[in-house]
């Protein structure tokens, strides 16, 4: 059988590329006939005309954030090229900074139905609650994303709660023929190790795939 090809771009200014590749390595361990093939930013235009099974992107636009004007790497031209993918049945999942300063009226946002808005300075435990009642609560010393979400078109399947409030953390939905999924955590690498990011993450992979 032909292994289902999953694109990976992970890693930015202030997330380590390592930690959250480990952690899609942990989650695709337990699917059959998956290959994972991580590539650069001037790899992944190539790589998402190749047509793969699922793209996943754990990138902020910004490549130097710290910057007066930082410089965007996903421009409108590839941003029309993603959403078009997914429209003609590719699978998509935004993954913590994949969801981050991306222009909230630019197509691939509008391909999201939400993105990043604010965390708080600080780390603090973080309370994960998925809607489905058969799922377990879990808890993450992590960075708490805010997001806006189009909930009204959208599937919520995870929310979040902390000392700073409350957020939505992951929904999913169709976009054309495709499917897309917006997951929020996690920041660090305890938390990147946990299994029920890992859980998580399997699951989003196997129904992107259509395992």
């Amino acid at each position: 059988m032909t292994k289902k090809t999953v694109v990976a771009l992970v890693g930015d200014y202030y997330h380590r590329a390592s930690w959250a590749e480990a952690a899609l390595r942990r989650a695709a361990a337990g699917l059959d006939d998956v290959r994972l093939q991580f590539v650069e930013e001037t790899g992944f235009e190539a790589a998402l005309e190749e047509g793969p099974g699922m793209v996943v992107l754990f990138k902020e636009d910004r490549v130097d954030p710290n910057a007066d004007e930082p410089r965007r790497w996903m421009s409108e031209a590839l941003q029309r090229k993603a959403s078009a993918y997914v429209e003609a049945g590719g699978s998509w999942l935004a993954w913590h900074s994949g969801l981050a300063s991306y222009d909230p009226e630019g197509p691939y946002v509008k391909m999201l139905r939400g993105y990043f808005e604010f965390h708080p300075a600080l780390h603090q435990q973080v309370r994960y609650v998925p809607t489905a009642a058969d799922e377990a609560a879990y808890e993450l010393y992590d960075e708490h994303y805010f997001v806006a979400c189009d909930e009204a078109n959208t599937h919520v399947f995870l929310r979040s709660s902390s000392v700073d409030g409350d957020s939505i953390a992951g929904w999913s939905h169709a976009f054309g023929r495709g499917f897309v999924a917006c997951y929020t955590p996690a920041h660090n690498e305890e938390a990147l190790r946990g299994e029920a990011v890992a859980s998580t993450l399997r699951k989003l992979l196997a129904r992107g795939l259509g395992l």
